[in-house]
């Protein structure tokens, strides 16, 4: 069975709380219970981590490689200066996909640059709690084109 890990950083164990009219009423746990149901249809295992500090979360993505397939981040604000989260990444090499819920591009201006982009093989942003679906698909589907 295929296993992809799901990163989420920094502030987004406050989902549903959170400035809702910005990232949505919906709890990470209600986002965790969705994703794996559609994991499940697809036939993938899905392992969940949430960290608000950047060290786990390298430490995260390290112990991934050789276990999974891919990874889904939703790196939070890390997505804007975290070099370290950017080299775990391009060491393990493990195909991802960077997640946000809200329009990183349509907001602050500092929002729209991620330090990740240029590694992953996809981005999605702005669909809400729907893009983590969105990101589960498309990185399988890449992952099963390099097959």
């Amino acid at each position: 069975m295929r296993r992809v890990l799901v990163v989420n950083g920094p502030n987004l164990n406050m989902l549903g709380r959170r400035e809702p009219d910005i990232y949505g009423s919906e709890t990470l746990d209600e986002v965790v219970g969705q994703l794996t149901r559609i994991g499940s249809e697809l036939g993938v295992e899905l392992e969940f981590f949430q960290s608000n500090h950047e060290g786990s979360i390298v430490d995260a993505i390290q112990l991934a490689l050789g276990v999974f397939a891919g990874i889904v981040i939703n790196p939070g604000a890390l997505t804007h200066y975290s070099y370290a989260i950017r080299d775990a990444l391009a060491a393990v090499d493990i195909p991802f996909v960077e997640i946000h819920i809200s329009n990183i591009h349509a907001r602050e201006s500092f929002r729209g640059d991620s330090v990740l982009a240029a590694l992953a093989v996809g981005q999605i942003s702005g669909m809400g709690a729907y893009g983590y679906e969105l990101a589960l698909r498309g990185l399988l589907q890449r992952i099963d084109a390099k097959k």
